[in-house]
């Protein structure tokens, strides 16, 4: 009998590519992973995919079992979910995952008009899950995700909301505050302050120092905007954030350079569940934050 681990399997390997990628999303160590793709395949008496092929190529038969998951896992997925909360409640609520520790300010107007155009429904906004949102989502303890960051999966979509620049912010009387650009040898082991957030994961290091190969300074944390904002006018260090974040900072020494000589750009997505049974809300959201990005956008330029 194919059960759905065997799925859950295959749609892991055709999404990292390999047996250790996908050993590491479902969570199991390679051997266990092996070892139930061997029982899958001496049950159907076949292999599932070419052996030490790069990239990983699936056998005829394999691939039959891959379109197999495509369609049932959704739908398992979304029943689970849908029994998980309620027959009663599900469309009625709307759970949003944030993976910006900055965005709760700039949404309090899309959360206001969406509660006028949905009095009944139930609003939730987190960050709880930060960056296993996504997981999260997928899972069915949320609904929608505001990420930079899209991670193909079988049983998500993704709405290209708007683009957002990242800038550099210093004292004003800082060394740098009067560059048109910086490069990112100009920032090579100068401390960054952000938010409790790993490295490996802030935009002035991922996209700016790590493809130039410069080595980034000490990090200091800090939970609140405005508190960072504080230090960096205090020349604690520098920033890298978006302008709806650095508007916060009205009235303190600031200065907000460019990124590299074309700005640094990241998009920002919605992602949610196919087929969810409150894609009317999921819809109307999305929407709102758009033209609400979209507005911040106007007004900046």
């Amino acid at each position: 009998m194919i059960e759905l681990r065997h799925l859950r399997t295959l749609m892991a390997l055709k999404e990292s590519g390999s047996l250790a990628g996908a050993a590491k999303k479902r969570f199991v160590t390679q051997s266990a992973l092996s070892h139930q793709i061997k029982e899958l395949e001496q049950r159907i008496n076949s292999p599932i995919f070419v052996r030490k092929s790069k990239p990983l190529s699936f056998t005829q038969e394999g691939a039959r079992l891959l379109h197999l998951a495509e369609e049932i896992l959704p739908k398992v997925l979304e029943t689970e979910t849908d029994l998980k909360n309620g027959l009663e409640t599900e469309t009625n609520q709307l759970r949003v995952g944030i993976e910006c520790h900055s965005c709760f300010r700039w949404l309090m107007p899309v959360m206001e008009q969406f509660r006028q155009d949905h009095p009944q429904a139930e609003l939730d906004l987190s960050s709880r899950h930060l960056f296993d949102s996504l997981n999260a989502l997928e899972m069915g303890e949320l609904d929608i995700v505001l990420t930079s960051d899209p991670v193909p999966g079988h049983s998500l979509a993704y709405q290209h909301l708007f683009d957002f620049e990242v800038k550099l912010v210093v004292a004003k009387d800082h060394p740098l505050a009067k560059e048109a650009y910086v490069t990112p040898k100009q920032l090579a082991r100068l401390p960054i302050i952000s938010y409790p957030v790993p490295l490996a994961r802030l935009d002035i290091y991922r996209h700016f120092l790590e493809p130039a190969g410069v080595e980034a300074g000490e990090q200091k944390t800090c939970d609140l905007t405005m508190m960072l904002l504080q230090r960096i006018a205090c020349k604690d260090g520098i920033a890298a954030l978006p302008n709806w974040s650095i508007n916060e900072g009205h009235g303190l020494s600031l200065a907000a350079v460019k990124l590299g000589q074309e700005g640094l750009k990241r998009p920002l997505f919605g992602a949610y569940r196919r087929h969810s049974a409150n894609s009317a809300l999921v819809q109307n959201w999305l929407q709102l934050v758009a033209s609400e990005g979209l507005a911040r956008q106007q007004k900046s330029n």
